[in-house]
Parts: structure tokens; sequence; C-alpha cells
């Protein structure tokens, strides 16, 4: 016979081991975009690869925890058995083998060619899936490297660099990093102190300290510092490549201080940094190093950082969604009950409203790289990456907590699923790349300084008269006019009020162009690859501008569709 016992934790082995063993199978919503955004040729031409970095990434998972355990995070190893310094970060076996399958998928390599963005960042969301996993936070990096050297790189700097950048073999490959902040301000780099102070060799030499430098164990690492006896703030800020070592062989001038005890992304390795005479050579132009590091690398993070949280929701989605299907209480299955549905429903709206958002702009980012964007869209983009950076990460986390209720006390448990890390994870996305009061205060000086406001809302409207008309896109034309409305009273109030405003302002324009992209998705949907039965979009939609607070109030069959 049978006990409750027995048969409650059958279920819950029924549950884990139905989990998706192919992130991209299980995910029509993204096929049908892709093959929508590419086309039949380009999208069978990707299919085999996407395929098998769904199947490779879900198959790492037991890997991805057993790194992540505390004793196998990264050890700072100092000095060897001479007592010389060595600078050595320890990383546990598992460590190595995630980082052959997310190098291997070739995701860094696409960027080699202009216009791979969209192909890029599809196969980064699907390694996201296992959370940051000590790799995706140094593949965003070493992405801002490839992509500064490819803008602003010397013939030589490019030749130098770029083949090992781009190569898939984990452990020959290199690895890139941006260390740029310091104790005195993360977000006010202008306050920035550490001084490159020229060699007569035409390098400089570094003196002082960063405060959080991630992938600290970094091959090639962009860095910012003030030029000796330059301008003060941003202006004096040059952006030089340092490399780990000389070229004699020889490590660098450069001393990691301690690692940093994370709440999240805990597997890699984040670090305070002493520079002690660290050679570096000019990237670009210094005296437009601040403006480089903000177009190529910030930027390029901040597309990434999008990506990363999306794919984090995406797995807490699979997670719960299993979990209610399994789990019984009170002899059902929790999926029975309504407001179980109702999170689900709220998880999925979300993470399609998000992933439609990051798809398009990932496809503008591409049409920008091969210059076929006009100036008011560039403009757009600009607004649109900052915005969807922040409100993106804001929903993801909401998407994880909501799955963890679902999970209930279950959820709270390390060993049991990766969803207490996915939390962490995110919360740590969350707050890099820019604060959210950062890109609020940064979207508030687009506005009135540069009025990108007007592009940016001229690019909604552009995305709404390309939908069919409807109650949908009634809906969506509304919240665009009362978004213009609430931009204009904005930006003739006094700046303090208008730095308060601004917070609702930067996340009704994210919804709402998240809202039109999923608008978009809905009327492609019938392309979509014959898999599993899921919600359409619309149903998707039709939540999503539930939850924005529209007069589209769900029934109970939405519910129990969306679950």
């Amino acid at each position: 016979m049978v006990t409750p016992t027995q048969s409650g934790r059958a279920d819950l082995q029924s549950w884990s081991e139905n989990q998706p063993k192919n992130f991209f199978t299980a995910d029509p919503y993204l096929q049908a975009a892709l093959a929508a955004a590419w086309g039949p040729d380009r999208y069978a031409k990707h299919l085999q690869e996407l395929e098998h970095m769904g199947a490779a990434a879900a198959a790492l998972d037991s890997d991805v925890r057993l790194n992540n355990r505390d004793h196998n995070l990264p050890r700072l190893d100092p000095w060897d058995g001479l007592g010389q310094p060595t600078r050595l970060i320890e990383h546990h076996p598992s460590y190595h083998r995630i980082g052959e399958v997310l190098y291997g998928s070739g995701q860094l390599r696409a960027l080699q060619e202009p216009g791979q963005w969209l192909y890029a960042l599809s196969l980064f969301y699907l390694g996201a899936h296992l959370g940051e996993a000590g790799h995706n936070c140094p593949i965003a990096c070493t992405a801002g490297v490839i992509k500064a050297l490819q803008a602003v790189g010397t013939p030589d700097q490019k030749e130098r660099c770029l083949p090992r950048l781009l190569n898939t073999e984990f452990g020959y490959a290199y690895t890139g990093a941006q260390f740029l902040t310091e104790i005195q301000g993360g977000s006010d780099v202008g306050a920035n102190s550490l001084i490159a102070r020229a060699d007569s060799d035409g390098t400089f030499r570094l003196y002082g300290e960063k405060w959080f430098c991630s992938n600290a164990g970094a091959d090639l690492i962009l860095i910012t510092a003030r030029v000796e006896n330059g301008e003060v703030g941003t202006r004096g800020l040059g952006l030089f490549l340092m490399t780990s070592h000389l070229a004699d062989g020889e490590r660098n001038h450069y001393r990691i201080r301690r690692l940093k005890d994370k709440l999240g992304t805990r597997t890699m390795a984040s670090a305070e940094i002493d520079f002690k005479g660290a050679v570096a050579e000019p990237m670009g132009d210094l005296d437009s190093g601040f403006i480089t590091a903000m177009t190529q690398v910030i930027h390029t993070s901040r597309l990434y950082n999008a990506f990363a949280c999306l794919g984090y929701a995406q797995r807490a989605t699979h997670l719960a969604r299993g979990y209610a299907r399994h789990r019984k209480a009170f002899g059902q299955p929790i999926l029975n009950y309504p407001l179980v549905q109702q999170s689900l429903a709220k998880m999925s709206a979300l993470v399609a409203s998000q992933r439609a958002l990051a798809l398009h702009l990932a496809g503008l980012q591409d049409e920008q790289e091969k210059g076929q964007l006009e100036s008011g869209t560039k403009a757009a983009l600009r607004v649109l990456v900052n915005l969807n950076k922040s409100r993106n990460a804001e929903h993801c986390r909401d998407v994880i907590t909501e799955g963890l209720s679902v999970l209930g006390g279950n959820g709270a448990i390390e060993s049991f699923s990766p969803m207490p890390r996915l939390l962490r994870d995110v919360v740590v996305c969350e707050n890099w790349e820019g604060t959210h009061n950062t890109l609020y205060a940064q979207t508030l000086r687009d506005f009135s300084v540069r009025s990108l406001h007007e592009p940016a809302l001229d690019h909604l409207k552009k995305l709404s008269s390309g939908l069919t008309p409807g109650v949908h896109r009634s809906a969506l034309d509304a919240m665009v006019k009362s978004l213009e409305t609430d931009i204009e009273a904005c930006l003739k109030t006094d700046p303090k009020h208008a730095s308060l405003a601004m917070k609702s302002i930067c996340r009704d324009m994210a919804d709402v162009a998240a809202g039109l992209c999923l608008a978009r998705e809905s009327e492609i949907w019938p392309l979509r690859p014959a898999t599993e039965q899921l919600p359409s979009p619309a149903r998707l939609l039709e939540y999503f501008l539930h939850i924005k607070g529209t007069d589209l109030t769900p029934d109970l069959s939405l519910l129990e569709q969306l679950a």
C-alpha cells in the first residue's frame, strides 16, 4: 500500500523529472518570434545551434547547483609556495564544465559580424535559464570588450585580442571585464580617482584602487582612469585596455585585495583590486573615454542584463508551472485553485511581454549596427534599452517571487530547486549597470536636455500603427496618449518634482513598449512551431493589460488557460 508520504514524494519526483530537457524547444514563443524576425531561411540556418544550446544548458543544471554550494565557491589563493603573489582564483571543476558549454555555444563568436545581436542574445538567454552560473556576467563583459575593440580599437589591438575573445574553447578563449566602480562613487563615475600616468613608450601606468571588479580573473579588462593632471569629472576620464599578463608573460602590476561576498551571482568572482603601476593602453581617444564606456560597454551590458533577468524568470515559470501540475493539496493538483492560476497567469504574461520587448530591441540593435536605423529610431533605442533594463529586472524579480509563492515553503530551500538562487541573481542584476534611480535620472536628462521623449513616443506610435484595430490596440493607444500627457506635465515642473514623476513615467513607457511588442507577436502567432499547446500572445496580452489596470478584467476561463 502506498503511504501519503510516498505519494507526496512521488509527486515531487515526477515534477523534478518532467522539467524541460531543452530550454529552446520548451519556448515556442521564442521560436515564433525568431522565425518572424529572420524569415524561414535564416531561422533554419540557426535552428540547430539554438536547439543544441537549449539542450546543453538544461543538462548543466546539476553542475550549476554543485558549483553554487558554499564549499565550492571561488577562492582567492594570493601567494605561491615561495611567498610570491599569484592572484589566482580557484574554481571548482564544475565551473569549468559550465564554461565549456556556454562559451562553446558560439554566442561570442557570433559577434564577429555586424547584425548578430538577436542571435547572440537568444543563445545567451537560453544559458541564463541556469541563473548567472558563474559565466553569464563574464560573457556579457566580454561582449562589451569585443564591441569596444570593434568600434575604437587600433588595428594592432584588434589583431592581438579579437581572435581569442571570439574563440569558443573555454580556457583558451580570452574573457573580458570592465573595472569601472570606485568606492567613492558607483553611478557617480565623474568622482573616480584611479590615476593613469603616461609612460615613455606610449602606454600608461595605473595607480589606485577599484572597489567592485566582476570577473576579477579576466584576461582583458576595460578600465576607466583619470589621466594625470587632466580635467575633473567625466571629461578627464580615459578608457584603457589592460591585460592580466604583460608581453613577457609576467603578471601585470595589480593585486586582488579580496573577493566580494555577494548576495547572488556567487560563483562569479568579484573583487576589490589595487593597482600599483599596472600597464594599460588607451582604448580609443582618451578625451572620449567616458562616452566610449557608455556607448559601447554600458549599453552592451544593459542589453545583456535584460536578457539575463528574462532567462531567470522564464526558468522560474517552468518550475512553478510544473510544480502546480504535480503538487497536490486537499486531494487535487494545486493548479486547480484560482489563486495559483492567477500567480501563473501573472508570471506568464510578464515574461511574455518582457521577452517581446527585449527581442524587439535586439533586432533594432542589429539594424543600427548595419547602418539601417534613421536618427529618430536610434534615439528611441537609446531610451528604451535603458528603460527596459530597469523595468525588465523589476518584472522578472516579481515573476520569481511569485514562483516562490507557488512552491510554498519548498521554494525557500536551496537544495530543492534553483528558485532561491534565481531570486538572488536577479536582485544583483537589478542593481548592476545602473540602478533604477540612476536610469530614471538619466532618462529625465535625455528628455529635458535632448528631447529624446519625442522620438521615443514616435516609435511607440509607429509600433501601434502597424497593429490591427481592435480592443487591445485601443487600450495601448490610450496608454501612449496618457504617457505623452504625463511627460509633458513632468517637463514643465521643477526639477525635484520632475525627478519623482519620472519614476512612474519610465515604468509606464517600458510597459507600453512591452505591450505593443507583445501585441505585434500576437499577430504573427500562427507562425509558431506546433510543439506545445500554450496560450496565445493575444491572451497573454489581455492579462498583461489587466495587470496594468485597464478595464480588461479576466474571467476564470482566462486564468485557467494562462496557467
